[in-house]
């Protein structure tokens, strides 16, 4: 796929895997600025890969990897959080510090000049976590330290949050408190990469990339997806 002039990030066939094992083949898929991007699929269709090689935890073996203007695709994962990415997994959290602590480090991640006026502005967007921030991440509800790795994560003002199934282990009341979050943080001018099984996130998709067997095999607007029955019935089991 050639660069796309307006993309804050291009990631252009990816090759990657495990070993022997190869798990993603020639994937293409670019994030423009201020956007949110849906990367649906299955357990096991190779999202969590995906997003690692993009962070730079898992070694890229063909293909390239540009933020901006720089090439990434084989910088250390702490070179590519200074400029600007940022990474939020299934666990996101240390359980073992407090709230606040958490919190903290996600801001000295990427250098912020005023982690103190940080805080006070993801208290406002978090505001349960305010009363807490002294208690451990480990005395909080699933629900909760979900909420806390997504202001950890926001914490160093990222151009761009990857965020690998921000539902799992979630209940459905927490899954639409999450999706009314990153709802929330659309036009704030951060762009966000979001791996998912859950067709609810689509409420909150500019577009949408459906990852099968290690492949693209489907990308474009939210509406195109869903003016294409053919695709619902394959992956999603609608009519």
């Amino acid at each position: 796929m050639p660069p796309e002039a307006d993309a804050l990030l291009q990631a252009s066939r990816i090759d990657a895997g495990y070993g022997t094992m190869q798990v993603l083949w020639g994937v293409d898929l670019d994030v423009r600025p201020g956007e949110t991007v849906l990367l649906l699929g299955a357990n096991g269709a190779g999202k969590t890969t995906f997003l690692k090689s993009l962070v730079g935890l898992v070694a890229v073996r063909h293909g390239s990897i540009r933020l901006g203007h720089a090439d990434i695709t084989k910088m250390r994962s702490s070179a590519r959080m200074r400029l600007g990415m940022t990474y939020m997994s299934e666990l996101a959290v240390f359980p073992d510090l407090t709230i606040e602590e958490n919190i903290r480090i996600g801001a000295q991640a990427l250098g912020h000049p005023d982690p103190g006026s940080r805080l006070d502005e993801l208290y406002g967007l978090f505001p349960a976590l305010r009363d807490k921030r002294r208690d451990a991440a480990s005395s909080l509800s699933g629900g909760q330290r979900k909420m806390l790795g997504i202001a950890k994560a926001l914490a160093a003002e990222p151009k761009l949050l990857v965020m690998d199934e921000p539902s799992a282990g979630l209940s459905p009341l927490f899954v639409k408190e999450v999706i009314r979050i990153l709802a929330n943080l659309r036009g704030r001018g951060l762009a966000l990469l979001v791996a998912e099984q859950n067709i609810g996130f689509l409420e909150v998709a500019t577009r949408v990339f459906v990852l099968e067997g290690g492949r693209i095999r489907f990308s474009g607007t939210v509406a195109e997806m869903n003016d294409n029955e053919a695709l619902h019935r394959a992956y999603f089991g609608l009519k």
